[in-house]
């Protein structure tokens, strides 16, 4: 159902070198892009786009935002995790099971999005 999500950035080219390294383990690459906007497209899908508000207003992160992004596996979520609090994330949730058939990974990126990694099933 979802097509695409996207999250603000008030440091695009920054944002663009963290989310090229967290997301080369979830097979997630650069796709489409303007002056103001860097799509990812993965195995899935569904794209995430990280982009300067078109307003020009500050980015900031939504009370109860979050975008999850799927795993093929929780080794992968794991390493995700583990890719961006190297590359600067903030950690928040440690990889673990949350709920019978959930595994999942959480962490406020460069912006303080908040991301999860995760596997059903």
């Amino acid at each position: 159902m979802i097509g695409y999500a996207t999250i603000g950035s008030n440091d695009l080219e920054r944002a663009k070198g963290f989310y090229d390294e967290v997301l080369k383990p979830l097979g997630g690459q650069r796709a489409f892009a303007s002056d103001r906007m860097q799509g990812y497209a993965g195995a899935g899908g569904a794209m995430l786009a990280v982009c300067k508000p078109y307003d020009g207003k500050a980015a900031v992160p939504g009370n109860g935002n979050m975008v999850a992004l799927s795993s093929p596996s929780p080794e992968v979520v794991n390493e995700v995790h583990a890719l961006a609090l190297a590359n600067g994330a903030a950690d928040e949730g440690a990889p673990g099971v949350r709920m019978d058939g959930f595994y999942g990974a959480y962490f406020r990126d460069l912006d303080g999005n908040k991301v999860c990694v995760f596997k059903m099933g």
